[in-house]
């Protein structure tokens, strides 16, 4: 990996000497303003592959986006390659569509260990936070994208976003503290890109974050711009797509085809 090159992909300028706090708030946003969170991949017949060349040449050379496994895989990397002391941790998410929980493996985050603190970060989620969240219980953390706030079941961390502060309001994911290693989502991977119970595999999307907790998100045949409650949407014909994927996103696409369909819900999980 050429660092300098990942991190003009990102637009980041004046990473320190020794790891920060500073400068993983700066590399976790620059991520999530400048690389989309995105299915294309699957919806143009390309295999998505675990290997981290591989996803630095089509998230930083090829200038694509991609889903958890590829975003954070590779932002892992770069962080290990500036100094941070990280581990991979998997969580299930709660689908927005099915109100289901994931099955095991389901999303790959990343726990960073700095100054005696944890920090979990996350640049692969569309919904997320912009900076990392402190590993810390039952405290709201404001941000412009809502308030996000962890809570522990056991050994399960729960993490949950809100709009107003003390009122529960919309669960993210949940996952443990056990390391794992990025192969051990290989097998997901590819449920992910071929399962009717995954976002991935029905839904053909590309979304961005903008100033002011905004989000671009581009699904199907429409094109969304949401902040907080507030949401504009445009039918796209599927001759404008290209256009939008390129000017919006920075995006281009063979062989695409665009796709919406309902997601079933996954088999019954604890």
């Amino acid at each position: 990996m050429d660092v300098g090159c990942y991190l003009q992909r990102i637009g980041f300028q004046g990473a320190s000497a020794c790891p920060s706090l500073e400068t993983l708030k700066g590399l976790h946003r620059s991520h999530l303003f400048s690389v989309p969170f995105e299915s294309l991949s699957i919806h143009c017949q390309e295999p998505i592959c675990l290997e981290l060349p591989r996803l630095y040449e089509k998230i930083v050379q090829n200038n694509r986006g991609g889903f958890c496994y590829e975003l954070n895989g590779l932002f892992q990397w770069l962080l290990q390659a500036l100094g941070f002391e990280t581990k991979i941790l998997a969580a299930r998410v709660r689908n927005r569509f099915t109100q289901c929980y994931g099955p095991p493996l389901d999303h790959l985050i990343i726990l960073v260990d700095l100054d005696r603190q944890q920090f979990l970060c996350d640049v692969g989620f569309g919904e997320g936070f912009l900076e990392p969240l402190e590993l810390k219980p039952e405290v709201e953390q404001v941000q412009e994208g809502g308030i996000f706030w962890l809570s522990l079941e056991g050994a399960t961390w729960v993490l949950e976003r809100r709009e107003i502060s003390g009122e529960r309001e919309r669960f993210l994911y949940k996952f443990t503290l056990e390391e794992k290693q990025l192969e051990d989502f290989y097998d997901m991977c590819l449920y992910h890109q071929t399962s009717p119970c995954s976002i991935f595999t029905c839904k053909s999307f590309c979304s961005l974050h903008k100033a002011a907790g905004g989000r671009l998100t581009y699904m199907g045949q429409r094109l969304i711009f949401t902040t907080g409650k507030e949401r504009t949407e445009m039918i796209l014909q599927d001759s404008e797509i290209p256009t939008v994927l390129f000017d919006q996103f920075g995006i281009k696409l063979k062989n695409f085809k665009p796709k919406d369909e309902k997601i079933l819900p996954p088999p019954q999980q604890d």
